[in-house]
């Protein structure tokens, strides 16, 4: 099954776990500027492809500022290109763009899309702060339940994962939202509304076994192996190579952790 977030463009499951990394580093007072880099020869390849995108889809926005779907794909690229930012204040600036064109988009129409980016727009700039940081995480979370309430299949399940990630990795209470039964109960609703989506499968496999549950996670990763083989034939192209970069890397980590062959 293909969500409709994948034929106007998705988001790697990288960048989403590495900006709520840094956004919670950042809410922890710590040092939270730029990606880490595995291969900085592929990284640099994936940010032109970023900043290109971010190019090509600013000029379709401009020109056509009536069409909410073009803003809330400009928002779209502001996020992938707002994750390769240097600094804080780029990242910033990057980030208020895409949160702007959401806005724009909303006030045309209300769509999934648009309250899906802007909560990833919200979250690069919250992470780029530290005063105010953890009222723009609450607004995440509401705009990631409204993307779910209007269209659970956006980006393959995207809303309810994304929250499900928001929950793991947030603070817990009273300091944010992090909960971690709730962030089971999202990605397991995730893996059951994109079952075939490797992603899905991996955030809820990494999770069980970081809470313990060795047995669900095995059972994970045995539902990876089986859905693998198909899935590289569906998700094909450039616009997937850091994706199955970081599935396979995140896939061979969890064999090892589980001591399987």
């Amino acid at each position: 099954m293909k969500s409709r977030g994948n034929r106007h463009g998705r988001l790697s499951g990288a960048q989403a776990r590495r900006l709520f990394c840094l956004l919670f580093l950042s809410l922890l007072f710590l040092s939270a500027a730029g990606p880490l880099l595995a291969n900085p020869a592929q990284e640099k390849i994936f940010a032109r492809r970023a900043q290109t995108a971010f190019d090509q889809a600013q000029i379709q926005f401009l020109a056509h500022t009536n069409d909410p779907v073009a803003a809330w794909e400009f928002a779209r690229t502001c996020f992938d290109w707002a994750d390769w930012a240097t600094n804080k204040s780029q990242r910033a600036a990057i980030a208020r763009d895409g949160i702007a064109a959401c806005r724009h988009s909303l006030a045309l129409t209300n769509s999934a899309a648009a309250h899906y980016y802007l909560a990833m727009d919200l979250g690069e700039l919250a992470s780029s702060e530290m005063l105010g940081a953890l009222k723009l995480v609450h607004e995440m979370e509401r705009e990631f339940k409204t993307a779910a309430a209007l269209d659970a299949h956006f980006d393959f399940a995207g809303p309810e994962r994304n929250l499900g990630l928001l929950y793991r990795d947030a603070p817990a209470w009273p300091m944010s939202v992090g909960n971690r039964h709730a962030a089971r109960e999202f990605l397991e609703s995730a893996a059951a509304i994109a079952p075939d989506y490797p992603e899905n499968i991996l955030n809820l496999a990494e999770t069980n076994l970081a809470l313990g549950d060795r047995a669900d996670a095995g059972k994970g990763l045995a539902a990876l192996d089986e859905l693998w083989p198909q899935a590289q034939q569906n998700l094909t192209g450039p616009a997937w190579e850091q994706s199955w970069d970081d599935w396979s890397k995140r896939r061979a980590a969890l064999r090892q952790r589980l001591k399987y062959p």
